[in-house]
């Protein structure tokens, strides 16, 4: 099998849950980075000791010993990454939530990607958690749950992270935390109802998280709690509950579906670094059936690989989108989360965030979040 060899551009704390995860794949090997930050550099080298450290990011896109690019610089650089990349070459891109900031970069990115001949694709590693994944057969199958209408997504989580620079603190930078942390959500909102949505409605605020923090740029406004509802095109709906200062509890996203048949319920605990050594060891993914007729859930763990787990912050599913996006790289597999997937998720969490902002449901036929901008 060929060789598969990746270039870094950025590569700070997901960037390194990247290099660690394509450490553990076959015929694979990272050969490029361009880090800007000394310390965060100096870290990702030591996970791929066959990496070279280039001086600048054109340095890593024109490398003829670069088979492919991952992006996981700030969000803030994400779309003007990309449009440099494609005024410089045609490379197959693995490029990191969210894909950009902004409705005016959605649309630009938009328009680039009916020009791109390679792949984007946008690292949803939600998609390839395993428990999610059962899940996703349920709904599509329809097997026990038939049509579904209801879905409810809620994450109970830590605050963000620190950052280099910090640039996580302001909605500027990443547009806004229903861009920046639940685009992975509205994303699996997509996948599982197979449409389109039509009208977001969100209320949100800053209760807690960082108002201690002060910075040149000011306070922190990011925001830490939100629901958020979306309607779809199908008649389906769709809800998000987020809370990211709850991270003491057993399991960190609960997905809840109901057709008229039965209810189906995911659940995946954060990450296991995080979870209390006392308590033992972290808990086993679950999925769990709740049919209405003979009544009586019942229950499925869904064990992660343990390398895998070890990895990174998201249940192995970094490792598992990994192995798909080498064999797109190779000519042997399918993009499963395109460019438009990305962008589509942004535009959601966009939608979100101006909802939340304005107290008003955000009609996405028309006006400033529809596809043509009217």
């Amino acid at each position: 099998m060929t060789l598969t060899r990746y270039g870094f551009i950025g590569c700070g704390m997901m960037g390194q849950e990247h290099l660690r995860n394509i450490a553990l794949l076959n015929n694979a090997v990272v050969t490029r980075i361009f880090e800007p930050d000394e310390h965060m550099a100096q870290l990702s080298l030591s996970f791929a000791p066959s990496a070279k450290r280039s001086a600048t990011m054109d340095e890593v896109i024109l490398a003829d010993d670069v088979d492919c690019l991952v992006i996981t610089s700030p969000n803030f650089r994400h779309a003007e990454q990309i449009k440099h990349i494609a005024s410089l070459r045609q490379i197959p891109v693995l490029l990191e939530k969210p894909a950009c900031t902004s409705i005016e970069q959605v649309r630009e990115l938009q328009e680039l990607a009916k020009h791109y001949t390679q792949a984007i694709w946008v690292a949803m590693e939600y998609r390839y958690m395993p428990p999610i994944q059962r899940l996703v057969d349920e709904v599509h199958s329809q097997r026990n749950t038939g049509a579904v209408n209801l879905i409810s997504i809620r994450e109970h989580r830590f605050p963000f992270l620190t950052k280099v620079g910090d640039w996580n603190r302001f909605n500027r930078f990443t547009g806004g935390t229903l861009v920046e942390k639940c685009c992975h959500f509205f994303d699996l909102m997509r996948l599982l109802t197979q449409s389109e949505p039509t009208r977001v409605y969100a209320s949100a605020s800053v209760a807690h998280n960082h108002l201690d923090e002060q910075y040149p740029q000011g306070t922190p406004d990011i925001l830490d709690n939100a629901y958020v509802v979306v309607d779809f095109e199908s008649g389906q709906r769709a809800m998000l509950e987020l809370c990211m200062f709850a991270e003491g509890a057993r399991y960190q996203e609960e997905i809840s579906v109901v057709g008229p048949n039965a209810k189906v319920e995911c659940f995946v605990p954060g990450p296991g670094r995080f979870w209390p050594a006392h308590l033992g060891a972290p808990p086993t993914p679950l999925l769990v059936l709740s049919p209405r007729h003979p009544k009586g859930p019942s229950e499925l763990e869904v064990p992660v690989d343990p390398a895998a787990l070890a990895a990174g912050d998201h249940n192995g599913s970094t490792f598992y989108q990994h192995q798909k996006f080498q064999a797109v790289v190779q000519g042997r597999g399918q993009l499963e989360v395109s460019l438009h997937d990305g962008l589509a998720a942004v535009r959601m969490g966009l939608a979100a965030q101006e909802s939340a902002r304005t107290g008003q449901a955000i009609d996405l036929k028309r006006g400033t979040f529809s596809l043509s901008g009217r």
